[in-house]
């Protein structure tokens, strides 16, 4: 009888799979990835990800497993676990890390878990402000995130100039006493003052979470403002800035916390909320790649990396700026920039399928004044993966150069059929110049390695 198993290449087991694969192989290796959101991992992740650590089930903690067979599965998890720490530049003895979560979004739910109640008083950024689903998402009628079913959420706003007012943030606090402030955004491009938030939570006897997804990797190289100092706990994914697999981790205080008279041992609180309380067994494979990301963010190479990061962001803002367009905040201190397009009457979503079309992905985003986020009046821009190929500051500028063509051929487009996106769309799809542009966009890219690919 033949291996059912056996050791068949994919091109031979699933041509349909494979094919998936090629195509978005070369979608990535042709294209300029601008989601901030998104970047690439090296090849040892990839391998990682792929081996033999995906067949084992490890439900429970490294030592209390619920199956056997998990000798090297706790020796990775632990290995994993200490090069967080290591990487954050945290005391062992001060602070643990639960590496289970299978994203950024369970984290968040789990770090919750550990410390409400159904219906305390949460606080976190408003979705249509930068902040994200997780942080407690819901509209006049409609509980949208799982936060917002269980919890009370409410949400601050930013300011008209697109910066956290932290005089209105410390009074809202005083007046709803939530129980935790969530800080973090996944649309923010400026640096937090968590000293500020700390001050006004201490008002209340409040929990802070911080939630540093997108900016891991800045924190991590210490160019950025350090949560640690002011955090109860703090959480991100893995595979944005800090370029590792798609996955989680929660840090917490180990010391034993008191809040409104009641004491909380987080390192007891938070690891039953990942299992058993919200997920099974952990992705062991996943874990792994995690490790080695870690490993990889540890050094002086990665911190160079994210300063050019930074620099290439900059010198994007800086670029859009100067052809007249408007960035939120008038510039950013990390990774990314909001590019308002209110002023050209022009939607984000338009411009992200011409970018699209384009070879150029980027996504739609709320900037200030927008109230929803499914029609915003802007976009998202990001450096992480550009600069993970190689792009510097003079490189940004072309990119600047593309991105004024796609609203330019967005402009003429709309003039012509009007502003229904579906006639946009179908306009765009036979367009000469897109068409054109994608050859360009394309060729320049080709010029800059894929790394892991």
């Amino acid at each position: 009888m033949a291996n059912f198993l056996g050791t068949r290449p994919l091109a031979e087991v699933d041509h349909d799979v494979y094919d998936l694969v090629k195509k978005e192989k070369e979608r990535q290796i042709n294209g300029l990835e601008l989601i901030a959101s998104e970047n690439f991992t090296s090849r040892a992740v990839m391998e990682v990800l792929g081996s033999c650590f995906t067949n084992k089930y490890s439900e429970g903690l490294p030592g209390k497993r619920y199956y056997g067979g998990n000798e090297f599965c706790d020796q990775l998890e632990e290995l994993c676990i200490k090069r967080a720490l290591e990487a954050f530049h945290l005391n062992a003895n001060e602070w643990g890390a639960n590496v289970q979560p299978y994203s950024g979004s369970v984290a968040n739910v789990a770090a919750l878990i550990s410390i409400l109640d159904p219906l305390d008083k949460i606080l976190g950024l408003a979705l249509t402000h930068g902040g994200h689903l997780s942080h407690g998402h819901q509209t006049p009628t409609k509980k949208v995130s799982a936060t917002s079913v269980f919890y009370n959420c409410s949400h601050y706003t930013l300011n008209e100039h697109g910066f956290i007012d932290y005089d209105a943030v410390d009074k809202q606090v005083v007046e709803e006493q939530p129980k935790l402030l969530i800080a973090g955004a996944s649309a923010y491009p400026r640096d937090w003052q968590y000293d500020r938030l700390r001050a006004s939570l201490d008002k209340v006897d409040g929990f802070l979470l911080v939630d540093i997804a997108h900016y891991s990797g800045l924190v991590v190289a210490q160019l950025h403002n350090d949560p640690f100092k002011y955090a109860d706990l703090v959480t991100t994914t893995t595979h944005k800035s800090l370029r590792g697999p798609r996955a989680g981790i929660i840090f917490y205080r180990k010391s034993k916390i008191v809040r409104r008279g009641k004491e909380y041992d987080l390192d007891q609180l938070v690891n039953s909320a990942v299992f058993p309380c919200l997920q099974g067994g952990p992705h062991m494979n996943q874990i792994g790649a995690i490790a080695v990301a870690l490993k990889e963010a540890n050094t002086p190479e990665y911190r160079e990396y994210a300063k050019q990061v930074i620099a290439n962001a900059k010198a994007l803002a800086a670029a859009l700026t100067s052809k007249g367009y408007d960035i939120q905040t008038g510039g950013t201190d990390n990774h990314l920039m909001l590019w308002s397009l209110r002023k050209l009457d022009l939607t984000g979503s338009k411009l992200e399928k011409t970018c699209e079309r384009a070879g150029i992905t980027i996504n739609k985003n709320t900037v200030v004044g927008d109230t929803s986020a499914a029609a915003p009046s802007g976009v998202r821009i990001g450096t992480p993966a550009l600069t993970s190929r190689g792009f510097k500051e003079e490189h940004m500028v072309k990119v600047a150069e593309y991105l004024d063509a796609t609203v330019k051929i967005s402009l003429r487009i709309q003039k012509l059929v009007g502003k229904k996106l579906t006639d946009f769309v179908i306009a765009l799809d036979t367009d000469e110049e897109v068409k054109a542009l994608k050859v360009t966009v394309e060729e320049f890219s080709k010029g800059f390695p894929m790394p892991g690919l």
